[in-house]
């Protein structure tokens, strides 16, 4: 691309200039990705053997390339077709669909035009209904005058955007290669982790980065791969975090190098959920409802003009913008998506099963870069996105609240439910059981197919009808359907017994077939951790790319900044808990008092740590503390967290792998010490324990990949949080005897001191 040129994808440049009227998220069946494409192969099916599929466009105005890929094109007729698929009622379209619609073929028209050069053309709506299966076909004829007119009052609106946007892109990437690193000097470590991320984007390769908690890995991730977006002409940096306040350090990071940036020379948008982000949550998601949606697309313009200007919007700053133009900040971020430099946001932006930055990246050819915070927490979240659990209790409900037209189906497919749990209470001889299938029920499958085909009919009829219950089953079992049409070794399939009935899962246990797609997209993904040894369980189970580089960075702590003490004549088994009780309270006064300050001690499960902070809290009064609860909401443990002052004295008390294990950060006196009383192994239950199976079938470390290696990602994680800085003193004691074995030994940071 010549650097005075901007290129746009067609879709994009009509979406800008075209799109008017009202937000409008109604519920209403349309055709999956999936169904869309088979839609378009059937119509193309019809056509005579010249016909021609998927033409690629290219055009030129001023200093716009414009390009695009036109549906089919019938030689015979001189027609191109732009083929839409939809089910319901047609005429239910809304009138500004179509305008979008006409715009869109109107600019593939002239291109075509000009490719073949051409005097007049067809063009033809082809609305293609995927259940009926049949054509509705909207033509006119347009001479090549009236389609360049049309090219270029579309190009000539978009013209002073895109000028906008080319000298934003020139004078962000003059700032970027340019841009000093914003403190005086680079901690001991960052420097190697900074040019590991420089090099693995130079070589368009992925990267695994274990670098040691408290060097400010966030900033010299962030620093590298900005001065590679210059470098590397890339569009666009995606920085993902798995919690809210790892979303929050990488903004407050990008502030900071924008203090050496001129003003407005880097644009950063924070993503969050849309829950948090509703004004109206009560209302539904159109104009007739929702004030905010209201003529959206008609505010849209100023809206995105004045957040442009903004360096970093964050949630407040987009808050602020779209309640000032009266439009929706959710959807205002959604905008701003395809207009900032970097965007942070929660891993499933990019990574789910219909990850929205993904999807914008495939549709804009965009060069991306993708950093993943806290990367050991990948696998299990990546697990939850492609796990999908069908419940037979809300079924049941679901189905006494259906109307009269869906009861068949859902008679059938309850049947077949029945047969299954039947099957499997013959199996375990009771309820509270568990029964993993080798293969998927093919019957219930089906008929899961076909109700999801009368749900979506019974909304397009009823596009007003309110009934949650319905709409949250039709969604699940849609997962369900989509994920059965890709269950192979990398899941499960079970059913679980209970007391309220069964619960049908398909279980993704590795992700790694769902996120390659992901990692192929990206110029360079960038996955960092103070945890990521041994490196192969990650590479396994993510599935990183053949060419991944993998760096493990030297701590910058000195020894002698940490004492490491196992304490091996306490078992913190699930049978020995009840007499480790004592030893673990005797052991943690005896650390108090020695050494008073603030403490934090660690627990396998709410149970174990309730027992020994009731036990300590009767035997040593004099001693402060402070306990975690279940499902503390954000006020909640701020107020946990404000108990360690630079001052302050007493034990908190918290559970491994939760809130308080990883993402905060206590320096100085804050914290002292950490009790760490568990190896952090998940629960032996019938689900890990296929899962080991599954993982020695596949790797050949059953337990290593289902117990070990989770556990101890927790207990570093947690043991992390004593030393932050240079200046730091503390303490670790690891309270299992288990922790002297060899294996385990080798997974501890190298820089401890035992």
């Amino acid at each position: 691309m010549n650097s005075s040129s901007y290129v746009v994808a067609v879709r994009s440049l009509v979406e800008f200039t075209a799109k008017q009227g009202d937000l409008d998220f109604r519920f209403t069946p349309s055709p999956s990705g999936l169904e869309g494409i088979e839609g378009h192969q059937q119509v193309a099916a019809r056509r005579k053997p010249n016909y021609q599929r998927e033409i690629r466009l290219e055009g030129r105005y001023e200093e716009l390339v414009i390009k695009g890929r036109a549906d089919g094109f019938d030689p015979d007729r001189v027609q191109l077709e732009e083929i839409k698929t939809y089910r319901g009622d047609f005429h239910a379209i809304p009138e500004n669909h179509h305008q979008l619609h006409w715009a869109q073929a109107k600019i593939y028209g002239y291109l075509l035009c000009q490719q073949h050069a051409l005097p007049e053309l067809s063009l033809a709506l082809i609305y293609y209904d995927i259940d009926r299966l049949t054509e509705i076909p909207l033509t006119e004829t347009f001479d090549i005058a009236t389609l360049a007119h049309f090219f270029e009052q579309t190009c000539r609106r978009f013209l002073a955007w895109a000028r906008h946007e080319s000298t934003h892109r020139r004078q962000r990437d003059q700032a970027l290669r340019v841009m000093p690193f914003p403190h005086p000097s680079f901690r001991a470590g960052q420097r190697e982790l900074a040019e590991a991320m420089f090099k693995a984007s130079n070589r368009a390769c992925c990267l695994l980065a274990q670098a040691p908690t408290g060097i400010g890995k966030t900033i010299a991730s962030l620093f590298p791969m900005l001065k590679a977006i210059a470098e590397h002409q890339l569009d666009k940096l995606f920085f993902l975090t798995a919690k809210t306040s790892g979303r929050k350090v990488a903004l407050n990071a990008i502030a900071t190098m924008q203090e050496k940036l001129p003003p407005s020379s880097l644009r950063a948008l924070e993503l969050v959920a849309k829950a948090n982000a509703c004004e109206f949550p009560e209302n539904a998601c159109h104009g007739e409802a929702c004030p905010l949606a209201k003529r959206f697309y008609d505010r849209l313009p100023e809206a995105r003009a004045a957040a442009a200007g903004i360096a970093i919007l964050d949630q407040a700053q987009l808050r602020e913008v779209a309640l000032s133009h009266q439009i929706c900040p959710y959807y205002l971020s959604i905008e701003m998506a395809k207009w900032s430099d970097i965007v942070v946001g929660d891993y499933n932006y990019y990574f789910d099963l219909n990850a929205m930055l993904y999807g914008l990246a495939l549709n804009n050819n965009w060069k991306i870069s993708v950093l993943i915070d806290e990367a050991h927490n990948m696998v299990a979240r990546a697990r939850e996105m492609y796990t999908i659990e069908l419940h037979s209790a809300r079924f049941k409900e679901m189905q006494r609240q259906a109307p009269p037209e869906l009861k068949k189906a859902c008679d059938k497919v309850r049947r077949q439910w029945r047969m299954l749990e039947k099957s499997d209470l013959i199996q375990s001889k009771g309820i509270d059981s568990y029964q993993v299938h080798a293969q998927l029920p093919d019957k219930l499958t089906k008929t899961l197919i076909s109700l999801c085909a009368e749900i979506g009919s019974y909304f397009v009829d009823h596009p007003s009808a309110n009934n949650s219950g319905l709409q949250e089953f039709y969604f699940n079992a849609l997962i369900f359907i989509r994920l059965s049409e890709c269950f192979g070794e990398h899941s499960i399939f079970d059913v679980s017994m209970k007391q309220n009935g069964s619960i049908l899962c398909i279980r993704n246990i590795v992700p790694a077939p769902f996120l390659q797609a992901r990692f192929k997209a990206s110029h360079t993904s960038a996955l960092f951790s103070a945890t990521l040894t041994p490196w192969n369980y990650y590479s396994d189970l993510l599935g990183m790319p053949e060419k991944t580089a993998w760096v493990d960075v030297e701590s910058p702590f000195d020894p002698e900044q940490l004492a490491v003490h196992v304490v091996e004549t306490v078992s913190t088994r699930y049978a020995d808990r009840h007499q480790s009780l004592t030893p673990i309270t005797d052991l943690m006064a005896n650390q108090f008092d020695q050494t008073p300050g603030a403490y934090l001690a660690f627990f396998s499960s709410f149970e174990y740590m309730d027992q020994v902070a009731s036990l300590f809290t009767q035997r040593f009064p004099h001693i402060s503390t402070w306990v975690q609860t279940r499902k503390m909401d954000e006020a909640s443990k701020n107020r946990f967290i404000a108990n360690f002052t630079e001052d302050s004295q007493g034990v908190g008390f918290a559970v491994l792998g939760g809130a308080f294990g990883e993402g905060i950060d206590l320096p100085g006196t804050r914290l002292i010490g950490a009790f760490i009383a568990t190896l952090g192994l998940p629960q032996i239950n019938p689900i890990n324990e296929q899962i080991k199976q599954r993982m020695y079938q596949l790797f050949g470390f059953g337990y290593d990949y289902t117990y070990l290696y989770p556990g101890l990602q927790k207990v570093v994680q947690a043991a992390g949080r004593v030393i932050r800085t240079n200046t730091d003193r503390g303490v670790i004691y690891l309270i299992d005897d288990r922790f002297q074995q060899d294996q385990i030994q080798a997974l501890l940071p190298r820089w401890w001191k035992r």
